[in-house]
């Protein structure tokens, strides 16, 4: 693979039409890409902000900002616009939608038109969540309980369930095209051991999508019918089995943890050999490594129901096969760890995410080692233990993973370099203030501090406030990023084509690329980790 010649200039894709209607319009997945970046910012400011009140409000013992009732609606607003609506749709939809067919040489997806399609479903979802959350207020949580949504909950809940149901085919489209497009449309030369991580990764969480995103359209529509016409299915005073919906809800719920997840390991198994400049450590291991997580995640689902009932002997089967799910995760990290063994590492921007990545997951990984041991979790189920393990993987591993992947291609995306003094300022704060806001409420979970309650015992205040004092921290390196990512559009200098020294066809085009990716169709003769030369000394000019 060798870089294009600085001469070889086309129009870019930013250029191709300045209208709304040609962005509203477009089948160019990386306009696409740019159309969700700007939802999934949104719906995020959203759902950050109801965090901080909920930080703001836990501040005092009892609470001295919003109502009981009004508590659980703001959590409910935060966990169902960042789990539905962010964390899940985040990187593929963005950095997957714009990178998929550049690292595979191909000028678009397989299926253009439902890439477009998705986007506008996934927005009429949640328009429909967000009206269903703001107009009727739900304080079921983002998990939708029975028999507490079924018979108590506010009619409302019926059109939020109508808005996750609509955004899950948003989802099915974009892994269904995923998959087809990484099958077919590889150049000559890209075989399956030549993909570029991020790929893998990609294919790995497509398949979950497509297997697993049915199974909650399923349990959606059963919530709804039984809230609207009484037919008995999960309350119990109509007949129904409350654990049946915890098992249909966990089967899709656990595999969406890994959704959450998967592409950001992709992410990371970019930025660290890119920044160490050295090629990936057991590549086949991380590759396959993927689809065993993929595969394993299926399994596990019952580990969220050892105090709901369950039978002790598939508790114990949940318990072992939760500690082999790990066995995958775990190989990607020492992997990780391998490749930077002994090699020349840059601490720039992406490589710091990607490093405060491997920390931060690595904590939240082995305290889920904790609660798939069944004495540990009957002690810290539904409390702060549980909410912080959460955030360290979810906010943690995939947020840092979004942004290290943002900082990493937005040369690609935007043509413009950001400044790289405020990225390493905003990466180190983000790792600050999330280890002030999370780390205490593992200490508070296991004093025993239940989760989902809006006043709690005044000895557990001074880890509230220093939870509070974190998200302070945490809500401003997430707004520094935003800042200055848009102050790059206006500013110079403008990237270079390669501007890290990076592997991968998609650093074989200009930046940002043409409409159709690439002049010419490219061949591969070698692997997308091949570092076997120097980086460029300035990231403008690479």
């Amino acid at each position: 693979m060798t870089t294009l010649p600085a001469a070889v200039r086309q129009e870019s894709y930013l250029a191709e039409g300045r209208t709304i209607r040609s962005w509203l319009l477009s089948v160019d997945h990386k306009r696409i890409a740019i159309l969700y970046l700007v939802a999934i910012t949104g719906l995020f400011v959203i759902g950050g902000f109801a965090a901080m009140l909920i930080r703001v409000h836990l501040l005092t013992p009892q609470g001295a900002l919003v109502s009981k009732e009004e508590y659980n609606r703001l959590f409910t607003l935060h966990g169902t616009t960042m789990v539905w609506f962010f964390l899940i749709p985040s990187i593929p939809t963005v950095l997957g939608n714009f990178l998929l067919p550049l690292m595979v040489g191909a000028r678009d997806l397989a299926f253009p038109r439902l890439n477009l399609a998705s986007w506008y479903v996934f927005v009429a979802g949640g328009c429909v969540a967000m009206a269903a959350m703001f107009a009727g207020g739900v304080d079921t949580g983002w998990t939708f309980y029975t028999p507490y949504s079924t018979r108590f909950a506010s009619p409302a809940v019926v059109l939020l369930l109508l808005g996750i149901f609509i955004a899950g085919f948003s989802s099915i489209f974009t892994g269904l095209n995923f998959i087809v497009t990484t099958h077919t449309m590889r150049v000559p030369g890209l075989t399956w051991l030549r993909l570029p991580l991020f790929v893998w990764s990609l294919y790995a969480t497509s398949l979950v999508l497509v297997l697993a995103t049915p199974v909650l359209a399923i349990v959606l529509v059963l919530l709804g019918v039984e809230r609207l016409w009484g037919v008995g299915i999960f309350d119990p005073a109509l007949g129904g089995d409350p654990v049946l919906f915890q098992h249909l809800f966990w089967f899709y719920s656990h595999p969406a943890v890994y959704i959450m997840i998967l592409p950001g390991m992709g992410v990371v198994s970019e930025i660290i050999p890119c920044f160490a400049r050295r090629p990936i450590f057991g590549y086949r291991f991380v590759a396959m490594s993927s689809l065993a997580i993929a595969v394993l995640s299926f399994l596990v689902w019952g580990h969220h129901m050892f105090v709901s009932g369950q039978s002790i002997y598939a508790s114990m089967a949940f318990s072992i096969l939760s500690f082999l799910v790990a066995v995958p995760s775990a190989i990607k990290v020492f992997n990780w760890t391998f490749t930077l063994r002994k090699g020349t590492i840059r601490l720039r921007t992406p490589m710091l995410y990607a490093l405060g990545f491997v920390g931060l997951f690595t904590i939240g990984g082995l305290t889920g080692l904790f609660v798939a041991s069944l004495p540990v979790d009957v002690h810290v189920h539904d409390t702060y233990f549980i909410i912080a393990h959460f955030h360290y993987i979810m906010v943690g591993g995939a947020v840092m993973a979004y942004l290290g992947g943002m900082h990493f291609w937005w040369p690609k995306i935007s043509g413009r370099m950001y400044p790289e003094g405020w990225g390493v300022f905003s990466a180190v704060l983000m790792f600050i203030g999330f280890n002030l806001t999370f780390f205490p409420q593992f200490i508070l979970g296991y004093e025993g501090m239940p989760r989902r309650y809006a006043t709690y015992p005044a000895e557990f205040q001074v880890l509230n406030v220093l939870s509070t004092a974190g998200a302070s921290i945490l809500g401003v390196a997430y707004v520094a990023p935003l800042v200055y990512f848009l102050w790059s559009l206006r500013s110079p200098p403008t990237a270079a084509p390669n501007p890290w020294g990076a592997r991968g066809l998609e650093w074989q085009t200009t930046s940002p690329p043409p409409p159709e990716n690439f002049v010419a169709p490219p061949i591969v003769a070698d692997t997308p980790y091949d570092y076997d030369h120097p980086a460029p000394e300035d990231p403008t000019h690479g």
